[in-house]
Order: structure tokens, then C-alpha cells, then sequence
């Protein structure tokens, strides 16, 4: 069998817009759903929600028949959760709250087997396909997709740096996060906030890097577009369901 081929990292090579749906609601069936309504990505969120690896393989095994790329962020740029993640098949991981550039490397070597990086290696995982992926450990890497998520003013300070790290496929803007940081919590769309994440995704593609993001606000999400992001995340699972409960009991 050969190496399942990430049809994500090929399209962020190639420039393509991919467009995505963030999935935070602890249920295969919710990933399923969503995989079957047309978005090129999916997030698959066990840093805000209380899914780990065992539910991720679920989420995994429940999109793998639709056409659409899944990419998972772990809680935290932790080599050992990464490893159980793409073991269970992972290949493109959003690697939360990197702030510099040797965290950008760190998140590098997780996810690379040595003498590069420091990825365990296991033979018989979901990820081998249970050893019938011929060469797996040599070829792993050529569609494994990292991405890093910038959320932090200090990040924002050295994103040419961690943009450039060798290995990164791809800088993810962190809206609330980045809203708390810049002191303006629970504002998401702060002018302040806008202006520098657009200024950011400027940045990357002046760089040549996909720039990626997630708004609810999508006056916004237009001018980011605008500015070059080329993965957006349009909105998110629990907030599409609580907007049409709402709107279908006011009707």
C-alpha cells in the first residue's frame, strides 16, 4: 500500500484557497456531518474541547470516506501527544500558541522522525495502515503538514522568523488569543486586533508562506482573504448549531 497522499499540503503548495470548518463537538457523527458539506479542511479542536487521541482516531475514521483534508490541533506543542496523533493517523497538525521561533522548531523535530527530529517510531499504527504502508518511516515526512499557530504579540514580534523555520508548511493567526493579548480579551474583532493580523498575513505572503485563519466575522474574513490567507476556517460546529436553534425558535 502506498503512502496516503494530503491532498491539504498539496493544496497550500500549489497556492490554492482551501476554505474549512472548525469541529469542537465531542461526537464523530458532528465530523461526519460536516465532512459531507462541501469544505476543502476540517479542524478537528482537542485543545478547546475535551477530546484526545483515542476520540481523534474516531473523527479520523468517520471523515476518511469524504473529500475533505482533516487536520487536528493537539492541546499543546507536546512531542508526546503529536506522536499519538500521528500515529493515529494524523498528517496535517495545528500546533497551538508558538510564540518563537525554537518553539516553531521544536514543533519540527516532534513531528519528524530522526536523526532530524525526535518523533517516536512505531511500525503497526493507523498511520502505517497496520504495516501495509511500505517505507513509512523514510517517506512520513513528505505529507506530513505542519502548521503553528501565532497568537501572542511576542509571536507577532518574530513571525519572519518562525514563518521560515525549516519544516513549517504553514503560520495559522490566532484572533482570540491574540485579542487577549494585545489587552482587548473577549474582542476578537478589535480594530487593533484586525489591523494586525492583516498586517501578519501581508507579512506571510510577502514570506511565500500560507497564512491561515478563523473569524466568525465575516466582513472580516473578507478582508483577510483580501490580505492573502489562504486556509479559512468560516466558523465553528457548536456556534453554527446554537445560531439556527436560535434563529428556528424565533421564526
Amino acid at each position: 500500500m502506498d503512502l496516503p497522499t494530503n491532498a491539504f499540503k498539496a493544496a497550500l503548495r500549489s497556492g490554492k484557497q482551501q476554505i474549512g470548518i472548525w469541529h469542537s463537538l465531542s461526537d464523530p457523527t458532528v465530523a461526519e456531518l460536516l465532512a459531507g458539506c462541501g469544505y476543502d479542511w476540517i479542524m478537528m479542536d482537542t485543545e478547546h474541547s475535551p477530546v484526545g487521541p483515542t476520540e481523534a482516531i474516531d473523527f479520523l475514521r468517520a471523515v476518511a470516506p469524504y473529500p475533505v483534508a482533516p487536520v487536528v490541533r493537539p492541546s499543546w506543542n507536546n512531542p508526546v501527544e503529536i506522536k499519538k496523533l500521528l500515529d493515529a493517523g494524523a498528517q496535517t497538525l495545528l500546533i497551538p500558541y508558538v510564540r518563537n521561533a525554537e518553539e516553531a522548531r521544536a514543533a519540527v523535530a516532534a513531528v519528524t522522525y530522526p536523526p532530524k527530529g525526535i518523533r517516536g517510531v512505531s511500525g503497526i499504527t493507523r498511520a502505517t495502515r497496520y504495516g501495509a504502508v511500505h517505507g513509512y518511516a523514510k517517506r512520513a515526512n513528505e505529507e506530513i503538514c505542519l502548521l503553528v499557530q501565532v497568537e501572542t504579540r511576542e509571536a507577532l514580534d518574530t513571525l519572519e522568523e518562525i514563518a521560515t523555520v525549516d519544516g513549517v508548511d504553514g503560520v495559522f493567526i490566532g484572533p482570540a488569543d491574540l485579542a487577549a493579548s494585545f489587552g482587548n480579551t473577549g474582542e476578537p474583532s478589535h480594530p487593533e486586533v484586525k489591523a494586525a493580523i492583516l498586517d501578519s498575513l501581508a507579512t506571510l505572503g510577502r514570506l511565500g508562506v500560507p497564512g491561515g485563519i478563523l473569524s466568525l466575522d465575516q466582513d472580516f474574513l473578507r478582508e483577510a482573504k483580501a490580505a492573502g490567507a489562504q486556509f479559512i476556517a468560516v466558523d465553528v460546529d457548536s456556534g453554527l448549531l446554537r445560531r439556527a436553534a436560535l434563529a428556528r425558535r424565533d421564526d
